[in-house]
């Protein structure tokens, strides 16, 4: 068996780079992949994150290979120090995301390729020399971010290495819109549809008043990115005047967003909720949606 090498990722990786990222999303989220070209964008900027994403300084991505084979791959950022700054991530570096092939009886040997990997990273994090050291696992891909449950051996190299997860646990939902439900009678409530912060908003109001709306974004594959999620949407806001629960609005709003949906040849809704936290009162599971995967945010570099 040969052994592994760490080494700068190299364009003629891009292949394999791509496949070992599709990998990681299909465990997660069904349906979706991205392309050579989505992959190779995210590693020079990362469109949609555009608030932190102007703030990094550096980025570097690693690569282990064993024999002619990528088996894991990383991508590290370094915030800058100034005060345009946020204050969290403020002179931070982060591996935004690690990947790697689970052990397998065909190729041994990548269990020691991620240590071995993961070691780089976190000498390039020192040379940085960053006042805090991150970590997540946000692939260019529609809902996967966090460390998903589904990435054991990815938790694994992680927490071998000292990363502790130190933030919420969030659950991710998935619904067909031919399963939400149909509006219910609601006298007097009208739809009115305008732009809102996450995406179309739908809002219930009578006499006058707004009683509750939900966003949904239907953009989450950018056209440019080749990303196979066409007909995914996410629910970007949900929220209802506390007078207004149980009074079935709540299901009202999701049937007007879901007959826009279908207009929009969406066919699968996400939404998200903390973990331990009922959204609006258990809604979302009754309202046809299912627990797709539960993702720990917040990992910081605690050795010992």
């Amino acid at each position: 068996m040969s052994a592994p090498v760490v080494r700068p990722f190299r364009r003629a990786d891009r292949d394999q780079l791509t496949d070992l990222v599709n990998q990681h999303v299909a465990a997660v989220v069904p349906g979706v992949s991205v392309s050579v070209n989505t992959v190779l964008g995210h590693l020079e900027r990362r469109p949609g994150e555009f608030l932190t994403d102007p703030w990094v300084a550096e980025r570097t991505t690693l690569v282990a290979e064993l024999g002619a084979s990528v088996v894991a791959a990383a991508h590290l950022l370094r915030y800058r120090a100034g005060a345009e700054v946020g204050e969290d991530y403020r002179d931070a570096a982060e591996i935004n995301w690690f990947v790697h092939r689970p052990p397998a009886s065909f190729q041994p040997g990548t269990e020691i390729a991620a240590d071995l990997l993961m070691h780089a990273c976190l000498a390039q994090l020192a040379r940085w020399n960053a006042r805090v050291r991150y970590a997540d696992g946000a692939l260019p891909a529609p809902l996967v971010h966090g460390v998903p449950h589904n990435w054991p051996h990815v938790r694994a190299v992680y927490e071998r290495a000292g990363f502790r997860h130190v933030g919420d646990t969030e659950v991710v939902l998935l619904a067909r819109v031919a399963d939400l439900p149909a509006a219910p009678a609601l006298p007097g409530v009208t739809a009115v549809r305008t732009l809102g912060e996450c995406g179309t908003r739908f809002t219930a109001r009578a006499d006058g008043l707004a009683l509750g709306f939900v966003e949904v974004d239907t953009a989450l594959a950018r056209p440019e990115r080749h990303t196979r999620a066409a007909g995914l949407a996410d629910v970007g806001n949900l929220h209802i005047e506390p007078a207004h629960y149980g009074t079935g609005l709540e299901h009202w709003l999701l049937a007007q967003a879901a007959d826009w949906l279908r207009l929009c040849g969406v066919d699968r809704l996400a939404a998200y909720e903390t973990a331990g936290e009922d959204a609006l009162h258990g809604l979302l599971p009754e309202a046809g949606f299912r627990e797709v995967t539960r993702t720990d945010r917040g990992w910081e570099h605690r050795p010992g």
